[in-house]
Order: C-alpha cells, then structure tokens, then sequence
C-alpha cells in the first residue's frame, strides 16, 4: 500500500465529522470508496500548498496518488454547509482548488484565511461559522437523529439535498457500504457481515459494495486494493 495513513480524530465540534491525514511513500491508482460527507483538504506536493473543497461521492472511481504528497483533511458532519458553494455542485468529483494568496494563506470570499492544520481545525471552522461562511441545516440534523419536525415530506426532502447533495436513502446506503468493508477488513465473514450491516443477502452485499466501494466483498476483505480514508463507523439511522 502506498498511502499511509498517519493520523484521525473525531471533533468535539458539532459541524465537524473528524479530522485526519495522511501521505503517500509512492505513485499509483487508488480507488477512492462512497463518502456522504465533504471536506476540506490542504495538499503539500512540491513543496506548494493547495486547499480543496472536496465533495462527496456517491459510486466508487479510480484515482491517481502521485507520489511524495501529504493531505490534510477536515470532514465536515452532515447538515453543515457552505451556501455560497452548493454540496450538489461538488459531487462526483468536482471538486474546487481555493486560490492562494501567499504561502501561509488562501483565499475564500474574497478575504485571506490561514491554513488550518491537524490541530488547529477546529478554531479553523469556528472561524467559518462565526464568518456565515458555513452553517447547519437543523431540518436536516432532526432527520439524522429521527426526530419529528414541522416539515412537510417534500420539504425535508429539499432540506436534505440542499445540506448535503444527496437523499437520506442514498448517505443511509453509502454509509452502510463504509461500514460493511470496515466489518470486512476486520475478518469478519462475509455472511455474518449480510447480518450485521443489514443487507438482504449476499447478492445484495456484492453489488451495493461493488457500485459504491469498487470491489466485491471477497477482493475487500483480501485488501487486494488501495482504498481512500476508511474510519470505524456505524450507519447512518
């Protein structure tokens, strides 16, 4: 495996999903898994700095890795937002590079911001909110927590794509799948992992991992490919 992954906490933020990093000791193609939430993400490559509003992805793809590279990455939780650059418009690999401003800052809205590191993400994204920069939708986060809210079904339903790009069934089954190859790599047996992810069967295992993490169940548990960022993680309800 050529990405090494060095470090990844949760936050105590609630606009924050978890912090992590990583760098990678060689070139090569990764496959990059499902994820429901975006980030933020600062890549040192040649000795320059980029900062990327990466978003989330709903089938699994192919990537490149080059080598010698590091990656510093905010996730952000689900229902956090940034109005002026929609989640929808970012799926799939369209990502947006934020310009630089110097060495030590970027820029984002038209004003110069620091660039955040593993420690310090979390005053990072205060800043953000205390700037209307980035908000929470809490339609959405009563959704996630299954509450009850004075929404009619078509309005919850716009509230979810607004905050996150994607329908609750689809974030349910990606993170789902995220969970199923975490179980799979872990040595669990591919049967018990039908039961405890709560697939239909095994067909369904295989083709639901097969569209959203790029393998089938046997090839992940053999950790036969690189895979993107995977972190123990349960469902979402």
């Amino acid at each position: 495996m050529f990405i090494v992954f060095d470090q990844d906490r949760p936050s105590d933020s609630p606009l924050i999903e978890r912090v992590w990093s990583c760098h990678s000791i060689g070139a090569g193609m990764f496959l990059s898994v499902a994820s429901s939430h975006w980030e933020i993400v600062v890549t040192r490559l040649h000795g320059e700095r980029t900062v990327t509003v990466r978003g989330p992805e709903t089938k699994a793809s192919e990537v490149h890795c080059p080598a010698a590279g590091e990656w510093f990455a905010i996730r952000f939780s689900a229902g956090t937002f940034m109005p002026q650059l929609p989640v929808g418009r970012l799926l799939n690999g369209k990502d947006v590079n934020l310009p630089q401003a110097n060495r030590r800052r970027f820029w984002l809205n038209g004003d110069k911001w620091e660039y955040p590191d593993f420690e310090n993400a979390e005053s990072f994204v205060a800043g953000l909110a205390n700037a209307k920069l980035i908000v929470r939708d809490p339609a959405v986060i009563a959704a996630l927590h299954g509450e009850q809210r004075a929404l009619s079904t078509r309005s919850a339903q716009r509230h979810f794509l607004r905050a996150t790009g994607m329908t609750h069934g689809t974030m349910r089954q990606i993170e789902r799948a995220r969970h199923a190859t975490n179980l799979l790599r872990q040595g669990l047996a591919i049967t018990d992992v039908v039961h405890e992810a709560g697939y239909f069967d095994q067909a369904h295992l295989t083709r639901s991992l097969r569209e959203l993490v790029g393998l089938t169940p046997a090839k992940i548990a053999a950790e036969e490919r690189q895979l993107s960022f995977l972190y123990n993680t349960t469902p979402a309800q």
